[in-house]
């Protein structure tokens, strides 16, 4: 069953709150540029040029919260049918040897996602085939735009800042990019929060386990719960 989360920390808090605070913030973006698209389109026969874009860049955003959010809850699916048929010693040595493949591999995630972003925000990206050794001189793609989506603040500033005073004419791509960096970073978070209560005995697996037994299971006693009392009387 997925856990409910408290956080301990100062950092653990923080994180808790961009977190939660940015999945609602996009849901209700995405909820909102939607409905008056559709309000545009089918009242007026207009509609948002931009609409379109913003919600496939807020989904993608969506996505790569939604991934972290899930470790925070071990609400990931996955199969443990091995795991089930071993004690509870072997079963805690293979998740904590699936902790270590699942932080190996968001470490690699880490170096991809730096190295896709950096060039457009006119940064470097790393060196090295698997694990960063230095930085590479990568060519500039400060310049890069999206499609329609417009700027609504700081213009003159990330311009001057990014793209050597050359003016933007819509949004620069970096700035939508930056969640791949970001999101992946909070994956690796909480997969490390997570490999951490592993070994501290407080968390027992990194995915959520039969779930849908206890979903049936549940539906079962409620439906037990009114059999009985076909009317829902209350017996005296």
């Amino acid at each position: 069953m997925s856990v409910k989360h408290h956080p301990r920390t100062a950092l653990g808090r923080i994180v808790h709150n961009i977190e939660e605070t940015g999945i609602a913030l996009i849901l209700g973006c995405m909820t909102v540029v939607t409905f008056i698209n559709v309000v545009l389109r089918y009242g007026f026969n207009s509609q948002i040029l931009w609409g379109l874009e913003v919600t496939l860049v807020l989904f993608a955003w969506l996505i790569l919260f939604g991934v972290s959010y899930a470790f925070k809850i071990t609400a990931h699916l996955g199969v443990d049918a091995l795991l089930a048929a071993v004690s509870s010693r072997p079963r805690r040595v293979m998740t904590l040897v699936s902790a270590a493949v699942c932080v190996a591999y968001g470490m690699l995630m880490m170096k991809g996602a730096w190295d896709y972003w950096a060039p457009f925000a006119g940064l470097d990206a790393t060196e090295g085939r698997w694990f960063p050794t230095g930085f590479a001189n990568s060519r500039d793609q400060a310049w890069y735009e999206t499609e329609q989506i417009p700027i609504p603040f700081l213009k003159g500033w990330l311009e001057a800042t990014f793209n050597a005073g050359e003016e933007y004419e819509k949004m620069p791509r970096f700035i939508p990019y930056v969640m791949l960096p970001f999101g992946v970073a909070l994956m690796l978070y909480r997969v490390c929060e997570v490999s951490l209560r592993i070994i501290r005995g407080s968390g027992e697996s990194l995915i959520v386990a039969h779930e849908a037994e206890h979903a049936v299971d549940g539906v079962g006693e409620e439906t037990d719960g009114t059999s009985a009392n076909p009317a829902g009387r209350k017996e005296a």
